[in-house]
C-alpha cells in the first residue's frame, strides 16, 4: 500500500537504431519497452510503449493503486534539452480481496505511453543515451513483491521517420487509453456521498454499468457499490463518500458499459465542486455496480475471477509477510509490538529514567502523575510520528529505507552515543541542568513534571529503534503497501503501545500504589542509572567502529572524553559559582559536539569486506555473505539454504545469535542437513538487502529465510523473528 510516488515506468532499448527493446526480466515481471519510430528527430516528440507483463495470476498497479499497492516509480537521467511527459494509463480493473480491500490493477500485460521531447538543436548523426532506474510492485493472491531495474537505451539521432512494424502495438495502446473529455462534470458531497453529475444523451435502458476510478485517493470508497441514474439529460453516479470530502477538483476514469458492448467505453474526465446540486439521488430507476462480488473486466465491469496482493502468515503466527494485512490488523498489530518493545534490552536506559520520575512523583497529586503520564505519552508520540514520516518521506522521494534507518548513519550513532554519555555524566551527579538549559535535551533525565516526561518518550522511541519486538514485523511490513495516511496511523499506534504502561500509571492510582515511596534511596539509585547509560554510550561506539573501523571508535571515544571534560567542568563552576569555570566547560562541550559529527569522516573504510569466502561463527556455523545471485545458484543447485538478515545495531539480531545461531548444536545439525547459510548485513545502507526485506513484507531487521532442498528463490520459509535452537533444529530436520 504505498501510494505516495508518482507512477512512471521503465525502458530498456537496445542499442542500435531500431528503436526495439529486448525485455528485461525480473522474478515476476518482463518488462519490455519499444519506440515508435526508428530515431530521435529533432524537436520532434518521440513516443514509448512500456510493456509489463507479470507471471499468471499477479498484477501491477494504476497511478492510483486503490486500497492497498505501489504505483511504477522511475528517476530519469536524459541528455541536456530533453524532457520526459506524464505517462499515459490504460483503463484499469477492480480487483477486490478479502473482502476488505479493492485494488485498481492490471491482470496481463499492459502498455503504458510516455512522450519524450527533444531539443530543437539535436544534431543528426549522434546518439541519444537515456537511463532510468525504476520500481514497481507485482502482487499475487498471498504475496506482494517489490521489484526495480536500472535501465538504459541509446537511439540514433536521425529523422524520426515511423518504425511500420510497430504501428500495431501503439494503435492497441491508444485504443486502451481513456478518452479525454472536457464535458461540464460537476460534483458535490454530503456527509456520507460522493456523487457525480454529467451530461448524458442516451437513456438508461441503454447502459448495464457505469464505475468510477479517482486519480486521487480517499475522493470515494472503492469497496462501496456505485448507483448510477440517468434522468434529465444526466448522468448521475452517487457513491459513498472516502476521507478526503472537501476537495475542489476531481479527476478519474469514467466508465459506462452500453448493452451489448464487448468492453465499456471509459472518458479521462476533470469535475468541480459545486454546492448546489444534490448528492442524493432522486427517486427512478438506479443503476448498480462495482462492490466486492467480483473484479472489473478492462475498464470496468464486475465478471471475472477474484485477485488482490495478500501476505503470508509466519510460523510465529503473528504475520511475518506484512503485503496482505489489513489495516485493522496492523493497527492491532503495532499496538502489541510497542507494548512489548518496552521488555525489549535496548529500552531499559530509558525506562529506568522514567521509573525513577514515576517514583519521584509518587507522592505528589493525581494532577501530577497524569501530566506526566501524558506528557511522557506526547512525547513518544510526537517523535514516534517525525520519525515515521520522515521514514514515509524518504520512502515517497525513491530512497531505499526501513525501520531504525537513521542508525545506518554513523553521525547518528555516533551523536547518540555522546548524548547517553553526557545522561550517565548527569545522572552519576557530575554536573546538573540548571533553569538556563532546561530546554536542552539533557533536561529529560533532571527534571520532573511534563518537560522531563515529554523528552524522556522521546529519547525511549530513539533508542528503542535498534529492537524489533513480536508483531512489530506484521505492522511494519504493512506500512510497505498501505496509503501512506494509514501507514502513519501505524506508526502512531506502535508508540501508543510504547507508551500505554506508562500511560495507565498516570491515571490508574491502584498501579501507582504499587511504586515505591520516595526518599533518599533515589539518589542512589539515579546514580546507579549512569552505568546502564555508560554502557549504551560505549555499545554505540562499538557500532561506529563496526561501521567505520577502530580509527573512528577511538575518536568517538575522544570526543566522549573531551564532553566529559567539558561537563566536568561546568559541574565544578555550578558548584562554586565562577563562571569563568561554567565557560570553558560550555567552550569544551561545544568541540565535543562539532567533533562528534565529523566522527565518520576519520574512518576511512568500512570493518574490512568479506572476501565471499566462508567464515566460522563462534558456535561453528559456516557462513557466506548474502547475494541475490548466490542465492539463486544455491537454490537452483536443489541445497537447502537458510538466509538472515541482521545489522550491529539491531539488539534483536545480536540476542538471537548468542542464543540459537552460534550454538554448537545448530552448527552440527545445519551441517548434517547439507544447509548453506548467508548472512545479509544491514548494518550501513544497503538497496539491495532493502529490497529483499521488503519483497518479504519487512520494513527492518531480523529477517530469517529457510529454502528447502528443491524449493524456488521465491518461496521461502519465513521464520520467526525470536529464535530458538530448537526451532532451527526443527526448521532443517
Amino acid at each position: 500500500m504505498l501510494k505516495t510516488l508518482s507512477l512512471a515506468g521503465a525502458i530498456v532499448l537496445a542499442a542500435t537504431g531500431t528503436g526495439l527493446a529486448n525485455p528485461v526480466s525480473r522474478t515476476h515481471t518482463t518488462v519490455e519497452l519499444t519506440a515508435e519510430t526508428a530515431s530521435v528527430a529533432p524537436g520532434k516528440p518521440l513516443a514509448l510503449a512500456l510493456t509489463m507483463t507479470p507471471q499468471p495470476k499477479w498484477h501491477t498497479y494504476w497511478k492510483n493503486p486503490g486500497d492497498s499497492g505501489m504505483e511504477t516509480t522511475v528517476t530519469w537521467q536524459l541528455p541536456e534539452g530533453f524532457k520526459a511527459g506524464e505517462l499515459e494509463y490504460p483503463t484499469p480493473i477492480r480487483l477486490p480481496f478479502g473482502g476488505e480491500l479493492l485494488n485498481f490493477a492490471y491482470e496481463g500485460a499492459s502498455t503504458l505511453l510516455v512522450t519524450l521531447t527533444p531539443p530543437a538543436d539535436l544534431k543528426p548523426g549522434g546518439s541519444v543515451p537515456i537511463s532510468a532506474k525504476v520500481a514497481w510492485l507485482v502482487c499475487d493472491d498471498q504475496q506482494c513483491v517489490p521489484e526495480d531495474a536500472e535501465l538504459k537505451l541509446t537511439l540514433p539521432a536521425g529523422d524520426g521517420a515511423a518504425a511500420p512494424a510497430k504501428r500495431d502495438l501503439f494503435a492497441k495502446a491508444r485504443a486502451a487509453m481513456p478518452t479525454h473529455v472536457d464535458w461540464p462534470v460537476k460534483f458535490a458531497t454530503s456527509d456520507d456521498r460522493f456523487t457525480l453529475h454529467t451530461p448524458w444523451a442516451l437513456p438508461d435502458t441503454d447502459i448495464e454499468e457505469v464505475l468510477f476510478f479517482p486519480l486521487e485517493d480517499g475522493v470515494i470508497s472503492y469497496t462501496a457499490t456505485q448507483d448510477a441514474q440517468v434522468a434529465d439529460g444526466r448522468l448521475r453516479l452517487s457513491i459513498p463518500v472516502g476521507y478526503k470530502p472537501d476537495m475542489e477538483t476531481v479527476t478519474g476514469i469514467l466508465t459506462v458499459r452500453l448493452a451489448g458492448a464487448p468492453k465499456p467505453d471509459a472518458f479521462f474526465i476533470t469535475a468541480t465542486r459545486d454546492d448546489s446540486l444534490s448528492a442524493a439521488l432522486p427517486p427512478g430507476k438506479v443503476i448498480t455496480s462495482g462492490g466486492m462480488d467480483g473484479h472489473s473486466s478492462p475498464g470496468g465491469g464486475s465478471n471475472a475471477a477474484v485477485g488482490a496482493s495478500g501476505g503470508a502468515t509466519g510460523p510465529d503466527g503473528a504475520g511475518t509477510d506484512g503485503a496482505g494485512v489489513s489495516l485493522p490488523l496492523a493497527l492491532v498489530s503495532a499496538l502489541l509490538g510497542g507494548l512489548l518493545l518496552n521488555l525489549m534490552p535496548c529500552v531499559f536506559p530509558i525506562l529506568s529514567l522514567k521509573a525513577l520520575s514515576l517514583a519521584r512523583a509518587g507522592g505528589g497529586s493525581e494532577r501530577e502523575a497524569r501530566t506526566e503520564g501524558l506528557a511522557y505519552t506526547a512525547g513518544v508520540l510526537v517523535t514516534m510520528g517525525l520519525l515515521g514520516g520522515l521514514l514515509l518521506a524518504l520512502k515517497a522521494g525513491g530512497e531505499a529505507v526501513g525501520w531504525a534507518f537513521h542508525l545506518q548513519d554513523p553521525r547518528m550513532v555516533a551523536l547518540l552515543a555522546l548524548l547517553m554519555t553526557a545522561i550517565g555524566l548527569n545522572l552519576a551527579g557530575v554536573f546538573e541542568i540548571t533553569t538556563r538549559l532546561a530546554g536542552s535535551g539533557q533536561s529529560l533525565v533532571s527534571r520532573g513534571g511534563a518537560q522531563g516526561s515529554f523528552w524522556t518518550g522521546a529519547l525511549a522511541v530513539l533508542v528503542a529503534t535498534p529492537c524489533t519486538a513480536p508483531f512489530m514485523a506484521a505492522a511494519l511490513g504493512a506500512t510497505l503497501t498501505l496509503p501512506p495516511a494509514l501507514s502513519f496511523l501505524v506508526y502512531l499506534a506502535l508508540g501508543l503501545g510504547m507508551a500505554l504502561p506508562f500511560l495507565l500509571l498516570g491515571f490508574i492510582r491502584p498501579l501507582r500504589a504499587l511504586l515505591p515511596r520516595p526518599g533518599a534511596w533515589m539518589d542512589t539509585f539515579r546514580r546507579v542509572l549512569a552505568f546502564p547509560m555508560f554502557a549504551t554510550a560505549l555499545w554505540l561506539f562499538w557500532i561506529v567502529g563496526r561501521q567505520l573501523g577502530l580509527d573512528a571508535m577511538v575518536a568517538g571515544l575522544a570526543v566522549a572524553l573531551l564532553m566529559a571534560l567539558g561537563l566536568w567542568l561546568m559541574g565544578r563552576g555550578q558548584g562554586t559559582g565562577k563562571p569563568m569555570r561554567l565557560g570553558w566547560g560550555l567552550a569544551a562541550l561545544l568541540v565535543a559536539l562539532a567533533g562528534g559529527l565529523s566522527v565518520p569522516r576519520l574512518g576511512v573504510t568500512q570493518a574490512v569486506a568479506s572476501n565471499g569466502a566462508p567464515v566460522q561463527t563462534a558456535g561453528g556455523l559456516s557462513v557466506e555473505p548474502f547475494s541475490e545471485a548466490k542465492l539463486n545458484d544455491l537454490v537452483q543447485q536443489g541445497k537447502p539454504t537458510f538466509v538472515y538478515f541482521t545489522a550491529d545495531w539491531c539488539v534483536t539480531c545480536k540476542v538471537n545469535e548468542r542464543v540459537a545461531l552460534e550454538r554448537a548444536e545448530v552448527a552440527d545439525a545445519f551441517n548434517a542437513a547439507g544447509v548453506s547459510v548467508l548472512v545479509g548485513d544491514w548494518t550501513r545502507r544497503d538497496d539491495a538487502i532493502t529490497a529483499v526485506l521488503r519483497r518479504h513484507g519487512r520494513d527492518g531487521v531480523p529477517l530469517y529465510l529457510y529454502f528447502p532442498k528443491g524449493s524456488t528463490a521465491d518461496a521461502p520459509v519465513v521464520l520467526p523473528q525470536i529464535l530458538t535452537p530448537s526451532l532451527l533444529i526443527e526448521t532443517v530436520a
